[in-house]
């Protein structure tokens, strides 16, 4: 029995030793949430390989909250008290994105207590802009970004917006809630937006 005893043990050893250094990776948690554009997004496509650029040698986890046509109110639990200084309708239905994510987090975080980064990926902004909301959404976005780094305890979380594109150029509302987007960053030390008016390659009437 003894051989047989070793032979295990020493299988068991090489089992540990081939796992071991995926175990001791470096991980990244990326979130992805936002209405259209980032619903429509499949990861593994359109996100995956560029993270993977990123960080050849370590692990990335990622998971996405988004639904299209959905305004910020319904990430902000907050959001009547903004709304009441800038004389907006209150939510009458209760804050559906937000908890959701906080709950996959919570769930990827028991596999990986220790992740070396968190980043929060928003696309989101385009319903605000058109649906009269663009006055607070400034206040709304940086609510909601003070509470996912207090409720995820990452107050080092990362911060990327992919600012609305230039789709309604001249609409004053439009033209406010690309602003608040870059302001938002630009008065955070963790923060980087991105510029998609490449991407706003819709025909109306014959034109682009």
């Amino acid at each position: 029995m003894k051989p047989l005893i070793k032979l295990l043990s020493f299988i068991t050893f090489l089992i540990i030793a081939a796992y071991a250094p995926c175990a001791d990776k470096p991980v990244h948690i990326f979130i992805l949430s936002g209405q259209s554009n980032m619903a429509g997004m499949n990861p593994t496509t359109g996100f995956a390989p560029e993270a993977k650029k990123l960080f050849p040698e370590d692990e990335v986890v990622y998971f996405k909250i988004a639904r299209g046509g959905q305004p910020i109110r319904l990430w902000v639990e907050e959001w009547n008290d903004i709304a009441g200084k800038y004389d907006l309708k209150p939510r009458i239905n209760a804050t559906t994105y937000y908890k959701p994510i906080l709950e996959k987090f919570a769930a990827i975080t028991k596999e990986h207590p220790k992740p070396k980064s968190v980043t929060f990926c928003w696309m989101q902004g385009e319903r605000d802009a058109s649906g009269g909301a663009d006055a607070a959404y400034k206040e709304a976005l940086k609510l909601l970004i003070t509470n996912l780094r207090r409720d995820l305890k990452r107050p080092d979380m990362n911060l990327v917006i992919g600012r609305i594109s230039d789709a309604a150029p001249g609409k004053p509302s439009w033209v406010a809630v690309r602003k608040a987007q870059r302001e938002i960053v630009d008065e955070d030390a963790s923060g980087a937006w991105v510029d998609v008016d490449d991407l706003n390659d819709r025909e109306k009437d014959g034109k682009v």
